[in-house]
């Protein structure tokens, strides 16, 4: 948040703003999802974008090496249909979806919480 906040590239930002319906993997129950952010950015051309973000661990994003925590691996299998979800309603949108992991945060010029 502070980063959206002392970006000047960024145009406005809010949090949890959405709720996207998603079928649930095990149940097959409708429920929804609630995205982290919406970012609203000027990009290096000075096109306007508007993005949803999700924050997650890295280890909540890939079923490769979940397989001994059967917790862990439903997460993923979750996590999964929500972002498939936001994935389609972004296209019909016309916004971008993205996941950040601690390697983006850690590693891509955004500031580490001091």
């Amino acid at each position: 948040m502070r980063f959206c906040d002392l970006t000047e590239s960024i145009i406005k930002w809010a949090s949890e703003p959405l709720r996207i319906p998603y079928k649930h993997p095990f149940t097959g129950k409708i429920t929804t999802y609630v995205p982290d952010f919406i970012i609203q950015y000027r990009n290096k051309d000075g096109a306007i974008l508007t993005e949803i973000v999700e924050i997650k661990p890295k280890n909540q994003t890939l079923l490769e090496g979940t397989k001994k925590d059967i917790r862990l691996t439903q997460a993923v299998a979750i996590n999964h249909a929500k972002w498939a979800a936001a994935t389609a309603y972004c296209k019909q949108a016309g916004l971008q979806f993205r996941i950040i992991t601690e390697d983006h945060l850690f590693h891509n010029g955004i500031p580490k919480n001091k």
